[in-house]
């Protein structure tokens, strides 16, 4: 029997810790959900459409070019056959008529690329480059959301640990002056002291309050960041080891790089333009006149005509501005490259700033839990010096005051080491 209880009270204990262990949050799932939840991420398939529409056109430029057509047109003066030789065609029975002056037609025109000088290709290339410099950004984007949840993860995390430590002063104050009320009711300690003593509690009260109420926003922000109820769930305090080299993996590298390939693949379509055209034409009409002049001058019918051809155009006025051209992309590429040692230059002084700021925490933390400990020592020594009327209650607050500062202060470094390493994770994207 006695078996049989300790194996329900063991199912009993591990539904709790499992339930605990459902019930807290990481920085990691926040910021898996926030990316997920975040806006910006239907831009990726707005890019993707883009994309598809742009080389949709690019290869439409292949499909043959079809044109119809009707026209109607009256002129002054017509080709005709000189007067000498009219008159002897009319002496021979022949009336000319020549050529009317009202000319009526209906027809297509038909063309046809046959090579454009490396034109839709670059065209394809650049239309993928630029939509992969689009999505890069995005990227960039997306990733400095990574740094406002975690801010305002770490933010509630400290405010929670505030909470908490106040929680447990607000009690050992509590204990004291129910203590100092039974000594005034007995006449051995002063209304004044717990008066004091009270006040005290009412303002460590009154700070509870406003670190709850922050609380409550941050959770409320996180929960907008992330698009799930965070309510009766605990934050996880997280852990991290500092990167041990300062190489930055950050999206904006990858930004810079697809920057520089587009400008490179801009300056090759600028190329093309150097290059030959070479196309099919057809025309086929039917009206009047035709294609055959002497016919349509001794009648008026209308008539079948067809014409077809190849095609070579060179515009040399690319010759013109290709240097111009070659000149700006160098700039753009030089312009790109500048903007990418800012960056890394800036990366490495934030970097170097938040490794000092991680190596004082981690100095400042050796000393932390015995402050602790000397604190506590000093409290419960005031607290029996109050028991025995060496001391009032102003020397006892100052004790607990100290202690409950050297306790926050022990719990805010802790956070505020992980947050640094973690700034540090963000700045470098490792």
């Amino acid at each position: 029997m006695m078996f049989f209880n300790k194996k329900i009270i063991f199912i009993i204990l591990g539904v709790v810790w499992s339930l605990n262990i459902r019930a807290q949050v990481t920085i990691e799932e926040c910021l898996a959900k926030a990316e997920a939840n975040y806006p910006v991420i239907s831009k990726y398939r707005l890019l993707e459409a883009t994309r598809d529409i742009d080389l949709a056109e690019i290869n439409n430029s292949w499909l043959p070019r079809i044109g119809a057509y009707g026209q109607a047109t009256g002129q002054n003066v017509v080709p005709t056959f000189p007067k000498s030789l009219a008159g002897v065609l009319d002496q021979m029975g022949q009336t000319v008529e020549g050529l009317g002056k009202i000319q009526y037609k209906i027809g297509v025109d038909v063309s046809q690329n046959i090579w454009d000088g490396g034109v839709s290709s670059a065209r394809r290339e650049l239309a993928r480059a630029q939509e992969e410099v689009s999505r890069s950004a995005l990227d960039v984007e997306m990733y400095a959301v990574r740094q406002r949840v975690e801010s305002v993860f770490f933010a509630l995390l400290l405010t929670e640990e505030q909470i908490e430590q106040s929680e447990i002063t607000r009690r050992l104050l509590q204990k004291n002056l129910e203590q100092l009320r039974s000594k005034v009711r007995n006449g051995v300690a002063m209304q004044s002291d717990a008066d004091m003593v009270e006040a005290q509690v009412l303002t460590v009260s009154q700070g509870i309050s406003q670190a709850k109420s922050a609380a409550d926003g941050y959770r409320k922000a996180l929960e907008i960041f992330t698009g799930e109820s965070l309510q009766g769930k605990t934050l996880s305090r997280p852990s991290a080891e500092v990167p041990l080299d300062d190489e930055s993996r950050r999206p904006e590298l990858k930004l810079f790089e697809n920057k520089l390939n587009a400008n490179a693949v801009s300056n090759r379509l600028s190329d093309t333009s150097l290059m030959p055209k070479v196309g099919m034409f057809a025309q086929a009409y039917y009206g009047y006149p035709g294609f055959d002049y002497f016919k349509s001058m001794m009648n008026r019918n209308l008539s079948f005509n067809i014409l077809a051809g190849v095609k070579v155009s060179w515009n040399i006025d690319s010759f013109y501005s290709r240097k111009n051209n070659s000149r700006r992309t160098s700039v753009n590429a030089l312009d790109i490259n500048a903007d990418k040692d800012l960056f890394l230059f800036n990366t490495s002084i934030q970097s170097a700033s938040q490794r000092e700021a991680i190596s004082g925490l981690r100095e400042v933390m050796k000393d932390d839990a015995r402050i602790i400990e000397l604190r506590g020592k000093v409290r419960q020594a005031a607290e029996s010096q109050l028991a025995n009327g060496v001391i009032d209650a102003t020397a006892l607050l100052t004790k607990i005051s100290d202690e409950n500062m050297a306790q926050l202060n022990g719990r805010l470094h802790e956070i505020q080491f992980i947050k640094e390493i973690y700034n540090l994770k963000y700045t470098l994207n490792q």
